[in-house]
């Protein structure tokens, strides 16, 4: 038995593709190793050294424009530096010439200079503080300004989808920029002018102690230099993993009604595990780098002091005065260890904060809206982008369950009517709820007119697809709001054209009229199921799923259903429940659960067992 023609479609010959069976074009559900991917050539160079490279110029420019407030900052820090050198001095001096001579007025005298050098360095913090804001005010605007136009320009790009990280952007990342940024310039100011006033006070008391701060002071820098790289990946990583969970918890309240009433509860809740798994997992990871910085922390700092107690009794053989120790001791204590440690604080958390919040911030933006300003449809390309792509798709409902798709490869072309058969359970509203987007296949790839499904928005899918499920939702509204759901625009004569295609005059009649008030629990299962129908085929999207969405109708009115929505301009997959779906399509995706067939009626019935069963069954049903 061929199926009718239909009038104003012409069924098209689809040409053959590189990658195609010579049969028509069958891709089957079968088990098979997934797709090799060739290795990767020589990239130019990595992501990371690209964010780095911009952050690092973005920083150089923002520098570069505050030349006199980086001189007066570097003149309050030299006045730091001769704070320290005399700190430690004054306190070798004292003893060595005051006390351990017998000389208690020289003693004071000297240690006097030094509570001096202290009760300067209230001046010297006050004006190293004034110099800040020139420097971290101007980098919170340009994030700020820069955040705002990735906003707009993401929200009022064609296709483009509203950015919900948007206001972390504004608020707490931009803030955490600025609070970072002068983090990291008082401890790095400060380490660099402390080090260089300490190290000269050691070498003027005495060559021998470089001998024994530098070695672990070297050793500990560069430990902690080598775990900088790995700190910010965690850092970014984590950052990462954040926003992720933020964004799958805004899909679920916004998806909640359509998850439950496509029975997609377990996927949801297995991604959203998973988005919470590697936040943990993120977290984890800093947490094992923060203790390699804390270790770094310790063999710079504490371990020279130990070195310093341990060497005393060699350095004093060495000539070494007993103030000239302790003057070592102060320096170590008081200016190095602090420093150091506010350092390594600083570039380690603060520092990897920065660099990841700046590398979000200061990626390129997409480029501006388009002037018609239209939501995406069909990719224009040399020619027609297929309708719907699936790629190698693997799906099932929980790690360690069967998939109910494996390795399936499908291509619909545009202008197409498909209707799927199986038995029940085989898999045919899974596959409908991959092509959607509403369920993320563990394996391979979805295209809807040349986009990626797992990069669309939902405002994106919305206007690309309609999937229409066998349990039909109306609410409490007239009519003509339940039909114009998906396209509120749309004016009276296209209502009017939806109802006298679908046939729909006795049900509007009944209801008393298009803009009376539904009572959706007086309604019947079938006539719910026309309301949907009606809506998905007055939508604009160009491509209609029906999952079921005609079984309580009877086979007259599924018929005109069908026929209305195939000849509507567009793509229909429809999963068939009556065989006499499947006859009305240009060509049937048969799923048996080992591989797919797919063809026309007379090339399934010639070579698809399963196929030739369902239309025996089929045929004694009708009797």
């Amino acid at each position: 038995m061929t199926p009718p023609p239909r009038p104003g479609r012409e069924r098209k010959p689809t040409a053959p593709r590189a990658t195609d069976r010579p049969a028509p074009e069958v891709t089957a559900l079968r088990t098979a190793p997934p797709r090799g991917v060739p290795p990767p050539g020589p990239a130019a160079s990595s992501p990371e050294a690209e964010s780095a490279r911009r952050v690092t110029a973005f920083l150089r420019s923002l520098l570069a424009r505050r030349k006199g407030v980086l001189a007066k900052l570097a003149a309050w820090s030299a006045a730091e530096s001769a704070q320290t050198f005399l700190g430690g001095y004054c306190v070798a001096r004292s003893l060595d010439d005051g006390f351990l001579k017998g000389a208690p007025s020289t003693g004071l005298l000297w240690l006097a200079g030094a509570a001096v050098a202290i009760l300067l360095g209230a001046p010297v913090v006050r004006g190293v503080f004034a110099q800040l804001p020139p420097l971290t005010e101007p980098l919170r605007d340009e994030l700020v300004r820069g955040s705002v136009v990735r906003a707009l320009r993401t929200a009022t790009t064609t296709g483009g989808r509203a950015d919900t990280t948007a206001v972390s952007r504004l608020t707490s990342q931009t803030e955490i920029a600025r609070d970072s940024f002068a983090g990291l310039v008082l401890a790095t100011r400060s380490f660099v002018f402390v080090a260089v006033g300490a190290l000269a006070g050691l070498l003027s008391l005495a060559p021998q102690f470089l001998l024994v701060v530098l070695p672990p002071l070297v050793l500990g820098l560069a430990l902690f230099t080598v775990s900088l790289r790995p700190m910010a990946r965690a850092q970014h990583r984590y950052l990462d993993a954040d926003e992720a969970v933020g964004r799958r918890a805004e899909i679920t309240r916004s998806a909640l009604r359509d998850t439950v009433a496509c029975g997609a509860q377990e996927a949801t809740a297995a991604q959203n595990r998973r988005a919470v798994d590697e936040a943990a997992a993120a977290q984890r990871a800093l947490a094992r780098w923060a203790s390699v910085r804390t270790f770094a922390v310790a063999t710079a700092g504490q371990l020279p002091v130990l070195l310093l107690l341990v060497a005393t009794p060699w350095l004093l053989r060495q000539g070494v005065t007993a103030g000239a120790v302790v003057g070592a001791l102060t320096y170590v204590l008081q200016s190095l260890l602090p420093a150091l440690h506010t350092l390594m604080t600083a570039l380690g958390a603060a520092g990897a904060r920065l660099f990841v919040v700046l590398d979000r911030l200061t990626r390129p933006l997409p480029p501006g809206p388009s002037p018609a300003g239209a939501p995406p449809g069909p990719r224009r390309t040399g020619r027609a982008a297929t309708a719907l792509e699936l790629r190698h798709v693997r799906a099932s409902y929980g790690p360690w369950a069967r998939p109910v798709l494996d390795a399936l490869e499908l291509t619909v072309e545009q202008g197409e009517h498909i209707a799927v058969v199986g038995p029940s359970g085989i898999g045919k509203s899974t596959l409908l709820h991959v092509a959607a987007g509403m369920l993320t296949p563990d394996q391979g790839e979805v295209r809807l007119f040349g986009h990626a499904v797992a990069a669309c928005s939902r405002p994106e899918l919305t206007a690309l697809r309609v999937l229409t499920p066998q349990e039909a939702y109306v609410f409490t509204g007239t009519l003509r709001d339940n039909l114009r759901y998906l396209r509120p625009g749309a004016d009276p004569s296209a209502v009017d054209r939806t109802v006298d295609a679908l046939a729909l005059e006795s049900l509007v009649d009944r209801v008393g009229g298009l803009d009376r008030t539904l009572t959706p629990d007086a309604l019947s299962l079938g006539e719910r199921q026309l309301i949907a129908l009606g809506r998905a085929h007055l939508a604009p999207a160009p491509l209609l799923l029906l999952d079921e969405a005609t079984c309580h109708l009877d086979p007259v009115a599924e018929a005109t259903a069908e026929r209305a929505l195939s000849a509507r301009p567009g793509t229909l997959v429809v999963v068939a429940h009556r065989l006499s779906s499947a006859l009305r399509a240009d060509r049937i995706l048969v799923l048996d659960g080992a591989r797919a067939q797919y063809g026309t009626h007379e090339e399934l019935l010639a070579r698809s067992a399963l196929y030739r069963d369902l239309v025996g069954h089929w045929s004694q049903a009708r009797g």
